[in-house]
């Protein structure tokens, strides 16, 4: 039996789709059941809706250890995709209870439960910082605790380590690091969000680069990765690096959208998230952009994924051709509804 976490995620929902077509045993965790249709509109897009039916779905919580002994029985092989995500400092303890001390658990139940293998998706917001003589960064770069670190950044960092201690008793495991990803459906939250944003029209972009990825790539190379004898590694998993005025700009070619047209300054973000911080305050709302977004937007530090090509010896989809794709389906969704 194949356990799949986050199955109604981006990433789980995709590696779900693959995972049936080869995979009769496949199990995935949910903790709310509206949240399942997602996934199968997903397999209905595809034109796949009668694979749905092949996967076992079963109510549970990272943090409720009862749950979890019911979705780990006869399971060999362990997908962690689950997270929350967020840069509200305000959820800095949720970060913390789902993605540390959620890890934790499922760490526990494979060495409990003698599962083959545990392969865990990451982030690139756990690489460390490049030091003056270094040019990109790698696997290899150390993560340095007294830079700006963002709440989820530390949370995914603090998830890691608890994978590394599994490995420590005994637990065979893969990290991978992925980049900004982007697939088809799923474009209320996350990086697809970016399109429905870039189609109501934004005016600004800011000068940082970072790394793009498929979400097809993500999980093809969990696929090889689980199914490969390495293990006791870690993968940054990106195709590309890309400024985000130039993404901005593919995205909004391909929905028929106005580019924008100005670079925003530090100054500029910086205020942002002082004006953010403000509405939260004054209207209880949810923080959409923080001191450490505000820094990130800035950087230009250049992302290595020469481990994981050199290993599976593994040809990336072109940035252009994932957007192509994610933006057609979404042109089609909005002719829909």
């Amino acid at each position: 039996m194949i356990l799949v976490t986050g199955g109604t995620g981006l990433v789980g929902s995709h590696l779900l789709l693959q995972l049936v077509k080869s995979e009769n045993n496949v199990r995935a965790m949910y903790r709310n059941k509206a949240a399942i249709a997602k996934t199968k509109f997903l397999f209905t897009e595809s034109n796949v809706e009668s694979l749905f039916l092949k996967i076992q779905w079963i109510a549970a919580d990272l943090n409720d250890v009862s749950s979890l002994k019911v979705a780990f029985a006869d399971v060999k092989r362990v997908y962690h995709c689950a997270a929350l995500i967020s840069f509200d400092p305000k959820e800095e303890l949720q970060l913390r209870k789902i993605n540390i001390e959620g890890t934790a658990n499922i760490v526990n139940f494979c060495i409990d439960y003698q599962v083959e293998k545990l392969c865990f998706v990451s982030s690139i917001a756990t690489l460390g910082h490049p030091a003056s003589h270094e040019n990109q960064v790698t696997e290899a770069t150390e993560w340095n605790p007294e830079k700006a670190n963002s709440d989820y950044a530390i949370s995914k960092y603090g998830a890691e380590m608890e994978v590394w201690r599994g490995q420590q008793e005994g637990l065979k495991v893969i990290i991978i690091n992925p980049g900004v990803i982007f697939g088809i459906g799923f474009f209320e939250h996350g990086s697809n969000s970016f399109f429905s944003k870039i189609k109501k029209g934004i005016l600004f972009y800011t000068n940082g680069v970072t790394g793009y990825v498929s979400v097809n790539d993500v999980v093809g190379i969990l696929i090889q990765l689980m199914n490969s004898e390495l293990f006791g590694e870690r993968y940054i998993v990106i195709s590309e690096n890309r400024s985000y005025k130039s993404i901005f700009d593919l995205i909004a070619t391909v929905v028929n959208a106005k580019k924008p047209a100005y670079s925003a300054p530090a100054f500029l973000t910086n205020l942002y998230w002082k004006l953010d911080w403000l509405k939260s305050f004054l209207f209880r709302t949810k923080r959409t952009f923080s001191k450490y977004n505000a820094v990130s937007s800035g950087k230009t530090d250049l992302i290595s994924n020469q481990k994981i090509v050199t290993a599976l010896n593994y040809s990336f989809e072109p940035i252009n051709e994932c957007i192509a794709e994610v933006g057609a389906n979404f042109n089609q969704l909005n002719k829909k509804f």
